[in-house]
């Protein structure tokens, strides 16, 4: 038997998940089940809050275009969230919807956008990218929501990190070395530190940014290799070097 179920849909929810509540659709998550995936009548649905778990539930329609669900059993019981930070200037929309997508597929807790000399635009729709976060939260299978941080500039965001807190900073002029041995020398893989990970603008980091950040204990300044890599492109990259080393998929 297969260990998560895959065939049921999945909604977040802001009500606490207790067996025998009733909890009323909204009225787009009945639409979603009724009329797009042609739910009926106590088929399941699996449920969570980012408190309580995943739960399953029934669907019970109240109406031609509304229903309810009753909450029946717990599947999962609810895990803390990852204690990774992402931290990344922002890019234009259609791209940060992505980012911030995947960064929750890879584990981030914290997603922190950060303004640096070459971001593209200081306009930010935290709200969007709360909605995109919480979307790949759904579809992933996803406890634990990630939290959304307003967003600071570099000198601000850098400050904010705990000292203990090792920083891995993707930085297109580091040494083109092996990123694997270079994560095993900043820290034990046996004992990782708490981490957070940093990826710069397209255009770069300024030479006074890459020296403020250089200049932080407790960092350490990877290469992704030959290649230029978009800055979305970068955050799975390196999300993926960072948690097969030194995170939860090692």
């Amino acid at each position: 038997m297969a260990a998560y179920d895959f065939t049921a849909p999945r909604l977040h929810v802001a009500d606490d998940l207790v067996p025998g509540a009733v909890l009323p659709l909204e009225r787009a998550q009945a639409n979603y089940l009724l009329n797009v995936l042609r739910r009926g009548p106590d088929d399941p649905v699996l449920l969570f809050n980012g408190r309580d778990g995943e739960w399953r539930a029934t669907l019970a329609q109240s109406g031609r275009k509304s229903a309810d669900l009753v909450v029946r059993e717990q599947t999962r019981p609810q895990t803390p969230r990852p204690d990774l930070q992402y931290l990344f200037a922002p890019l234009k929309s259609a791209r940060l919807d992505y980012l911030a997508q995947k960064a929750v597929e890879m584990g981030a807790g914290t997603i922190r956008p950060v303004f640096t000399r070459y971001t593209q635009g200081e306009r930010l729709n935290v709200e969007r990218l709360r909605a995109n976060a919480l979307e790949a939260a759904e579809q992933c299978g996803i406890l634990a929501l990630p939290e959304i941080s307003e967003a600071v500039r570099l000198p601000v965001a850098l400050a904010a990190l705990a000292p203990e807190r090792l920083l891995v900073f993707c930085d297109e002029d580091a040494p083109l070395s092996d990123p694997i041995a270079a994560l095993r020398a900043a820290a034990d893989p046996a004992a990782p530190p708490p981490l957070a990970v940093l990826v710069g603008p397209e255009g770069g980091f300024a030479q006074e940014e890459r020296a403020l950040i250089s200049a932080r204990p407790n960092t350490v300044a990877l290469s992704l290799g030959p290649r230029i890599l978009r800055a979305d492109t970068a955050a799975v990259a390196v999300l993926a070097l960072v948690q097969s080393v030194l995170g939860d998929t090692r």
